[in-house]
């Protein structure tokens, strides 16, 4: 998990909230509207509630998630040989403090020409199936991508830096955990 790389203790708890369609509400909005619906259905835990949402977009159209393997093919044809755009809002909750805070980080992510062939089995491996776009870059979609511009855990489904420069804001500080020291180790004399 990515919130744990950073040295957090994380407890992960199934949102209740229902990710809706909305027409008319831009992605990048529509990103930050789920990720606040997220976090405010939380039950109250004398902890930091963190939710977050992406939603990709085409043309300011979202793209959540594939329905079915059909409509996941068509995404990924959709997003072939061209640029779109990843939204991924996170909203922090703080029951302790009522503090709160919402923002959303936006990459540009540039897709090679896919095939047809490519595209199957891809869908078929079941990867995508549950990521918005009916892609994950983490796996094997990062050999689908030509490039990125912007921050590539956006993209993965949560920004870690814009969220460690957020905490300050409701009263959180973000510190490196010392990696461990080993222990000094005997010396040894090798025979030449």
């Amino acid at each position: 998990m990515l919130l744990a790389s950073l040295g957090l203790r994380v407890t992960v708890v199934p949102s209740a909230y229902a990710e809706i369609a909305l027409p008319g509400l831009a992605p990048a909005d529509l990103a930050l509207r789920h990720a606040r619906g997220k976090a405010d259905v939380a039950a109250p835990s004398g902890a930091l509630i963190v939710a977050a949402d992406t939603v990709v977009d085409v043309d300011g159209e979202p793209l959540g998630k594939p329905r079915d393997p059909a409509e996941g093919r068509a995404m990924l044809r959709r997003l072939s040989g061209r640029r779109h755009l990843v939204h991924t809002a996170f909203a922090l909750r703080d029951d302790r403090t009522s503090a709160r805070y919402d923002e959303v980080v936006s990459t540009a992510v540039h897709f090679a020409d896919l095939s047809d062939a490519l595209i199957a089995l891809y869908v078929a491996g079941g990867d995508g199936h549950d990521k918005a776009g009916g892609y994950g870059i983490q796996g094997f979609a990062a050999t689908l991508v030509e490039r990125i511009d912007g921050d590539y855990f956006t993209v993965v489904g949560f920004p870690l830096a814009a969220f460690a420069r957020s905490l300050p804001r409701i009263g959180y500080f973000l510190a490196p955990v010392p990696a461990a020291i080993p222990a000094p180790q005997p010396s040894a004399k090798v025979p030449a």
